[in-house]
């Protein structure tokens, strides 16, 4: 698969895809491809073996994706957002804020949603339910030594008036 609005992109990376069943295979039609020309995110769906199953209010569900990754390129991880229409409309966001999938991770995806809203919400078999977005990351060398001085110093949280 070819990654069609590579020109829109500053970084191309080849990512490995595995489809876990013929089943998974099928709900993601012919591939793995951002919804527009200029999406970031790649829409993970809900690979149930049942039609659908039920959120209910302030529960976490472990959803199945289908799919098992791997970035072919050191120094690139992927990343699970919330799909915002799924968040903003119905409650159900991915329940750690961001689901971080390491480079050297070769099981299948899981998105765990939380349902924020107050009503009993359904997840079908195939529903959109995250996007994944590979990046590049930084990684620390630390060092054991006193901090710099700056301006606002320890100053916690509303310190600077925001």
């Amino acid at each position: 698969m070819t990654f069609q609005n590579a020109a829109f992109c500053s970084l191309v990376v080849p990512v490995r895809v595995e489809f876990v069943s013929d089943g998974a295979r099928a709900l993601y039609g012919d591939g793995l491809r951002p919804a527009t020309s200029r999406s970031v995110g790649t829409d993970v769906r809900a690979c149930f073996p049942e039609d659908c199953r039920e959120l209910a209010p302030g529960e976490r569900l472990t959803v199945p994706s289908g799919l098992r990754v791997q970035p072919e390129q050191p120094g690139v991880a992927g990343f699970l957002y919330s799909r915002s229409g799924l968040g903003a409309r119905d409650g159900l966001v991915v329940a750690q804020g961001v689901g971080v999938i390491d480079p050297d991770y070769t099981g299948e995806i899981l998105v765990v949603l939380l349902n924020t809203s107050a009503e009993t919400r359904r997840i079908r078999r195939g529903e959109r339910v995250a996007q994944l977005v590979f990046q590049p990351v930084v990684m620390p060398e630390w060092r054991e030594a006193p901090l710099a001085s700056t301006e606002r110093g320890e100053g916690g949280f509303g310190h600077t008036g925001a």
